[in-house]
């Protein structure tokens, strides 16, 4: 089963019960052509908890490999106390 970049843009990211927050792009290796992160816009619990700061609206990169099941919502397979293992800053130009 294949999955469609345009079927993960605007899905709600889940780490247990905690809203992450939604996916804005999907991020893909061009030396290998396979897709490494998904570009969420994180909620202000989830940044608080992972970055430490109450804002929200930031953007961060997800790694696939915390992704676990894709429904409705994606459901990540880590705790949230791992979150912040799981989240790098985009790189700024």
């Amino acid at each position: 089963m294949s999955i469609k970049s345009r079927d993960l843009r605007w899905k709600k990211v889940v780490c247990e019960e905690l809203t992450v927050g939604e996916v804005k792009e999907v991020i893909i290796d061009p030396s290998t052509w396979k897709v490494t992160h998904l570009e969420v816009d994180l909620s202000k619990e989830a940044a608080e908890l992972a970055l430490g700061t109450r804002k929200g609206g930031i953007r961060n990169f997800l790694a696939v490999s915390a992704i676990g099941k894709v429904n409705k919502t994606i459901k990540l397979k880590v705790k949230k106390g791992q979150l912040q293992i799981y989240l790098k800053p985009p790189k700024l130009k």
